[in-house]
């Protein structure tokens, strides 16, 4: 073993800041409000770490867990959840192995927040359609200027 010392124990990780977060967050609900639907919508942070929550009066009960682990998903794998199957493919391992993992979404309203390609956190809707979904978050990230 070697008894090199270590040249840096700690490294700068970016994070979604809490004025973001909350543009963020109304942005979703307002664009659900025009779409006539009713949601709960969650940010995570780069380390998937929820930052903020909100949820629409009406919107299903069962759908804060939903949004908040479309947040972390997207957050911590960098790509959309409805893009998972396309990453898994046809690997049927793989389909049972991710399917087993506890908070792992695999369909669309989850998205990463990227600013300037670096990955901030992530956003999840849920309570509406699968595009509605997605459309809210996609209008949450125009709204701060993320990616």
């Amino acid at each position: 073993m070697s008894q090199k010392p270590v040249s840096s124990v700690a490294v700068p990780q970016s994070v979604i800041s809490a004025e973001a977060v909350s543009v963020a967050l109304e942005a979703a609900i307002g664009h659900a409000a025009k779409l006539g639907v009713k949601i709960n919508v969650a940010v995570a942070d780069s380390g998937g770490n929820l930052s903020g929550f909100l949820r629409m009066p009406g919107a299903f009960l069962q759908s804060i867990d939903i949004a908040i682990d479309k947040a972390y998903t997207a957050s911590g794998f960098g790509f959309s959840t409805k893009d998972w199957m396309k990453v898994i493919g046809h690997d049927e391992g793989m389909k049972l192995g991710f399917s087993a993992r506890p908070r792992l979404v695999v369909f669309g309203g989850g998205l990463p927040i990227r600013v300037a390609g670096e990955l901030i956190g992530g956003i999840g809707v849920s309570g509406a359609s699968e595009e509605q979904d997605e459309e809210c978050a996609r209008a949450a990230l125009l709204a701060i200027g993320a990616e």
